[in-house]
């Protein structure tokens, strides 16, 4: 299929690797089961030029840290997206693997259908109910949701204004991503735009902020009226891009 999203995973040999080839396959995509070598998987991703790899944090000879750095030195023509699996629970060492390139981490055990669904949403691939897989045409939500900002007051030309308008298509397109904000939804668009998920986040911040000092109040409280009413400040940037991508997905409700 055109657009199908090329998946490597690096688990050739075990019962759940096989296991989970089989389920994203079934999902729609075009699987690749490699050996859990990790100073192989630099080699992999050259020959087979994957759009996601999915590995184990710990591998034999060189582990996924060792992977992410190796990844970074050899800077390879096409850089896939980085998932990593492991049984380990700490949010030290899972910053880490992050801030080393890493753009997800699966904590064992995981729902394989959950897996599936944050792959296409770290890859910016989506899936119709049908089963069938397409790219999203978000040309007419852009718009929209672009005449809304203006309409708030956010400026066209500040960083954060691209970054809002994106997050926003996202998150109206999957509202999950609400409740993965800062583990997706800042990693994705900040991997789009060539940039960190820590500016992303600073830059909605900052857009935000100059909509709350120049904007219009009366159009702030038609969609912040709560908060503009109960004086609890300014809207966190989960708060805004949830109350926008809410209403835009009520208007788009209506309109069927």
């Amino acid at each position: 299929m055109k657009n199908q999203v090329k998946v490597m995973v690096a688990e050739q040999g075990g019962e759940f690797g096989e296991h989970c080839a089989k389920f994203l396959e079934d999902y729609g995509y075009d699987v690749k089961v490699v050996a859990k070598d990790g100073s192989r998987i630099i080699e992999f991703i050259k020959t087979y030029e994957p759009d996601v790899v999915l590995m184990d944090t710990f591998m034999p000879r060189v582990d996924a840290l060792g992977v992410l750095r190796l990844l970074k030195e050899n800077k390879p023509e096409k850089r896939p997206v980085i998932a990593l699996i492991s049984s380990v629970d700490n949010p030290r060492f899972e910053q880490e693997l992050l801030s080393a390139g890493a753009d997800y981490y699966f904590i064992k055990p995981f729902d394989l259908n959950v897996m599936a669904q944050r792959l296409a949403q770290i890859s910016g691939w989506s899936k119709e109910k049908e089963g069938r897989e397409m790219m999203v045409d978000n040309k007419d939500i852009e718009v929209v949701i672009s005449d809304i900002m203006r309409q708030i007051g956010v400026p066209a030309h500040i960083k954060g204004y691209k970054y809002l308008r994106e997050s926003i298509m996202l998150s109206v397109g999957d509202p999950e991503l609400m409740h993965a904000v800062t583990k997706v939804l800042y990693p994705t668009v900040a991997r789009n735009n060539k940039t960190t998920p820590s500016r992303v986040e600073r830059a909605i911040r900052h857009a935000i902020e100059v909509a709350w000092d120049r904007g219009d109040v009366d159009v702030l409280s038609g969609y912040f009226g709560y908060t503009i009413q109960n004086s609890r400040g300014k809207p966190t940037n989960s708060e805004f891009i949830a109350m926008i991508s809410d209403e835009l997905r009520l208007r788009m409700k209506k309109a069927q």
